[in-house]
């Protein structure tokens, strides 16, 4: 079955904006592992407005499942990955200013580094992953790189699924195949919810994980964290079966 693993960003953000510590990120972890989570994601910015990379290094020894580190290749973020050694890295081409990711890596125009960075990881022995839009020649180059796997940046499915879902997910499949033919394993992100995951893993039954965050924690919300993600890992079980 596909993998959801929830980003815990949102619940950081919240702790945050109080100081202190409530919401208890470690708990929430544990919790979201309680209640069916197959992973963790987190994505620590330089500014540290939500995850902050003290967080992380706590959260190495409390997670059972799957530790997911995701974003830009700072020195200082390579340094936490390479001290933490999660079973992920998601490489994003996002800039330490930006408000959330929106576009995946070129990865042609960044190749030599991209590269460098997968070889360094793997040598780890941390499972390495490239976040990239459905350009496939750019998804030729990503597994050039070495890498695992890419995560499908879906944010532009997300936006014209309301319209017309059969179109909005079409790239998105032909994405998938073709990384799926060089050998690359798939994962699949951003503004993906209830509304929408279920289509995407009816058409792509065999993307391996998706990352979610934002959605999940706001109907978080109003449903409970046990209830919300037991309507999201039924998202991707009913489809799938």
């Amino acid at each position: 079955m596909i993998q959801l693993s929830v980003n815990i960003n949102k619940v950081a953000t919240i702790r945050n904006a109080r100081g202190g510590n409530i919401p208890d990120i470690k708990q929430v972890a544990i919790d979201c592992e309680r209640f069916g989570a197959q992973g963790i994601t987190v994505h620590p910015r330089p500014d540290e407005r939500h995850i902050r990379y003290s967080d992380v290094y706590d959260l190495k020894s409390l997670i059972k499942t799957e530790l997911n580190i995701e974003g830009y290749p700072t020195e200082k973020f390579i340094e936490l990955v390479l001290t933490v050694k999660p079973s992920q890295v998601t490489l994003v081409p996002d800039p330490p200013d930006a408000l959330t990711s929106n576009q995946g890596w070129d990865v042609e125009a960044h190749f030599t580094r991209l590269s460098e960075l997968v070889e360094l990881f793997t040598t780890k022995r941390i499972r390495t992953s490239i976040f990239v839009g459905t350009n496939l020649k750019n998804i030729s180059f990503a597994a050039t790189t070495g890498t695992d796997r890419i995560e499908l940046y879906t944010g532009p499915y997300a936006e014209h699924y309301p319209s017309d879902r059969e179109s909005a997910v079409a790239p998105f499949v032909k994405a998938a195949l073709h990384a799926k033919e060089l050998g690359l394993g798939i994962n699949a992100g951003h503004d993906l919810s209830l509304v929408n995951l279920a289509y995407l893993a009816s058409q792509i039954p065999f993307i391996e994980e998706v990352s979610i965050g934002h959605a999940l924690i706001c109907d978080a919300l109003y449903l409970g964290l046990e209830k919300t993600i037991a309507l999201y890992k039924a998202c991707l079980i009913q489809k799938t079966k």
